[in-house]
């Protein structure tokens, strides 16, 4: 069978790759605490997205053309698969992200965005994968937490653009899980990172072109904790060590663990999220929306251990299927 030229042919590690997703979700979960003050200093979610998608792309292109410039080529069907995982695993993702960053508190964004293990397993039945009972009580779990984070009992006291945003940032996520699963184990992982990234910096532009950046606001003090870093010693940061380490470490990961299990090692992102903003911002939840999180936390991660037991089941079949249908060798 003809392979890709950037097709990668190491055999999947277990270990590595919940090493990797780790990794890449305490990379992932600095982001909102380091862009946050960008935005409280003057810059719309818009611009912060640009200024990162733009910055990491723009970082990843040089490396992979000095370095790995095989990296690059794309055969045309591709194309589709990449404009999936740059549309939605990272425009779409960053976008809702920041709007409901700005508007929420951070730790409330992103579990509103860590729902996307449930909605990957409600994906999988929509395409004719039967769920056990345990796998709808996580489901029911994750929502009763929700509704807590929510605050549903005060009449949806959350924003609500915010919370739009956050429940698009789900489903963009689920996409950067499926879409990255497939292009991880057909493209190198760092091909895919950076054509998904040129992919989501043209969108997230044209909606916030660079050249609208104010220059007064760049180079203002912005409050990190005990720092004033300006504005775009934070731009700078969230886009190398929260954008273009993590999503390659976290694509990465996705070439030895598939997209269930990685999703919920990912889980980590939201505890890292909620401890540096209340650590650096000064934020922090209400007891009910703390119960609310480790509820929907725990009924993410029921969902997610009963789909990845089920992936292993169905891999398995898979393979036997597979051998019984092979022909004998001749004695």
């Amino acid at each position: 069978m003809a392979t890709d030229l950037a097709t990668p042919a190491r055999a999947p590690h277990r270990g590595r790759g919940t090493l990797l997703i780790v990794l890449s979700s305490v990379c992932f979960g600095s982001s909102g605490t380091i862009a946050k003050p960008a935005m409280l200093a003057g810059l719309s979610p818009e611009q912060v997205a640009a200024a990162r998608i733009g910055l990491a792309a723009l970082v990843l292109v040089v490396v992979a053309a000095v370095f790995r410039p095989r990296l690059l080529r794309v055969r045309r069907h591709e194309w589709p698969l990449l404009a999936g995982y740059g549309l939605l695993g990272v425009a779409g993702v960053q976008l809702c992200y920041f709007v409901a960053a700005g508007r929420l508190p951070v730790s409330v964004a992103i579990l509103l965005e860590f729902t996307s293990p449930v909605l990957i397993a409600l994906w999988t039945r929509l395409r004719g994968t039967k769920l056990p009972g345990r796998m709808w009580f996580g489901i029911a779990l994750a929502m009763t937490g929700l509704a807590f984070v929510a605050r549903i009992w005060e009449g949806l006291s959350l924003d609500a653009m915010g919370l739009l945003a956050g429940l698009g940032a789900a489903v963009c996520s689920a996409g950067y899980f499926l879409f990255g699963e497939h292009g991880a184990t057909t493209r190198d992982p760092l091909g895919v990172v950076t054509w998904g990234m040129v992919i989501g910096a043209i969108a997230v532009c044209a909606v916030a072109p660079p050249w609208t950046l104010p220059a007064a606001v760049l180079s203002a003090p912005a409050g990190l904790g005990p720092w004033q870093p300006p504005v775009w010693v934070l731009l700078v940061a969230v886009a190398l060590f929260s954008t273009v380490l993590a999503y390659a470490l976290g694509t990465s990961a996705l070439r030895h663990l598939p997209a269930s299990v990685a999703s919920v090692v990912g889980l980590l992102e939201p505890l890292v999220a909620t401890a540096t903003a209340w650590a650096l911002l000064g934020e922090s939840l209400t007891w009910p929306q703390l119960l609310g999180a480790v509820v929907l936390l725990g009924g993410a991660t029921i969902v997610q251990n009963v789909h990845s037991r089920q992936f292993v089941r169905d891999a398995a079949h898979e393979q036997l299927g597979v051998a019984q249908e092979r022909p004998a060798s001749a004695p």
